[in-house]
């Protein structure tokens, strides 16, 4: 794991643009079995535990926040297609996927917040004899170009959904380059549009039913994996400062503090994931965003004029630092974030 993460941080700086897909970083978590930590042994996994992964990730997101959140898009993928009933899907696509020889990625995000205030679906789903047609578009997709599956989800005209694994090489099927973002632009999140594109019953990893996510079909418990790479991250910061601190003496109490409180939250955090009832996932996430964003700011603070030359480390934590604020941010965490800087207060 240690040399796994000293090689992800020694690339991170080069996953800047559309242009710079982070696929050695990828490759080397493939060869590394990263892919297999998510799965039970009877799939072809390692069968870690929930805190594991979660150690897992915490430790990706601090040496490299791109490729770590392409690898949760990825897994996203992986998980559902493991965990349903379609042997030919799991034959034709898990062992490559898991291995690092094929990429997948999911497009679920209109099923879930985005796009949900307008009135027709954002991808339909019309039923034929053989299957379905998918007309429409998916928003919010990472790794779009470089996808060989997506795993999608579809509206079908008496409002249930369905969950396909759709290869990219369908006819109909167009992607985005990605994004330019204010951060993390190399997972080349973007748009995939399907025009008419048709699918038979063999891709199909559930439904049609009513709110297919919630089937429990390779998903994870909400809320903790997007505060796991923001305080992957914030780890990063605090490891800077406390670097600095080793020569500075007026970092030291600073950084002293901002460890403490971040033991905690990893901590809470663990046992989060672990079950325990008492540690709720939206406070969980929305105390990871304010810690994150004030973690790295304070590396900023301390790295001075050094941390706002483009290139720096700082910098590009102070931009990824942001993603946190619009991904899959529930609705009461962003409330609390307008109220906080509203009128300083939490809601």
């Amino acid at each position: 794991m240690d040399q796994l993460c000293l090689r992800l941080q020694e690339w991170s700086g080069n996953w800047v643009d559309v242009d710079d897909w982070p696929a050695a970083s990828l490759q080397l978590c493939g060869r590394a079995g990263v892919y297999r930590w998510f799965l039970p042994e009877s799939k072809g996994g390692f069968g870690w535990s929930e805190e594991d992964q979660t150690r897992g990730y915490l430790r990706l997101a601090e040496a490299d926040l791109t490729t770590t959140f392409v690898i949760t898009q990825s897994m996203g993928a992986i998980r559902r297609i493991a965990g349903s009933e379609n042997s030919e899907i799991i034959h034709s696509w898990l062992s490559r996927l898991v291995q690092g020889d094929a990429f997948g990625t999911v497009g679920i995000s209109h099923l879930t917040t985005s796009r949900q205030h307008l009135n027709r679906p954002a991808l339909r789903a019309t039923e034929t004899a053989d299957g379905f047609v998918l007309q429409g578009l998916s928003p919010w997709v990472t790794g779009a170009p470089h996808a060989d599956v997506y795993v999608t989800g579809a509206t079908t005209d008496d409002g249930r959904e369905i969950l396909a694994a759709v290869p990219a090489t369908a006819p109909g099927i167009r992607s985005g380059p990605g994004f330019d973002l204010v951060a993390l632009s190399a997972s080349c999140t973007d748009r995939v549009e399907f025009d008419d594109v048709q699918i038979d019953r063999s891709m199909l990893l559930a439904g049609p039913i009513e709110n297919v996510l919630q089937s429990g079909i390779g998903a994870r418990t909400g809320g903790l994996q997007t505060s796991t790479l923001a305080l992957g991250l914030a780890r990063a910061a605090v490891n800077y400062l406390a670097d600095e601190a080793t020569s500075r003496d007026d970092l030291r109490e600073a950084t002293n503090e901002l460890t403490r409180e971040l033991d905690q939250l990893e901590a809470m955090l663990l046992r989060a994931t672990g079950g325990d009832a008492d540690c709720d996932a939206s406070d969980i996430r929305g105390a990871a965003n304010r810690f994150v964003l004030r973690t790295t700011q304070a590396a900023m603070t301390a790295a001075k004029g050094a941390g706002f030359v483009e290139g720096h480390p700082v910098g590009r934590w102070c931009r990824e630092a942001l993603f946190f604020l619009v991904w899959s941010c529930p609705q009461p965490v962003a409330q609390a974030h307008l109220c906080e800087l509203a009128f300083g207060v939490q809601d």
